[in-house]
């Protein structure tokens, strides 16, 4: 059976697919939306420099990165 979006279950990088990426429906941001939202892995590094962002630019850093 053939569609559109990969499945994520199966999804093992490049662009990540429309059905893994999710919308924000509160303020709270977290390392981890951040870190998919510029494109990278989720790494301790990574994480760090998220928490970082979002101590410099609150819950924007994440409408920064998404399109």
């Amino acid at each position: 059976m053939s569609t559109s979006q990969p499945d994520a279950s199966r999804w093992s990088g490049g662009c990540t697919p429309d059905d893994v990426l999710h919308a924000r429906t509160g303020s709270d941001v977290s390392p981890e939306d951040v870190v998919l939202a510029a494109g990278r892995d989720i790494t301790p590094r990574n994480l760090e420099w998220a928490k970082h962002k979002i101590e410099r630019e609150g819950s924007a850093a994440l409408d920064k990165l998404l399109p």
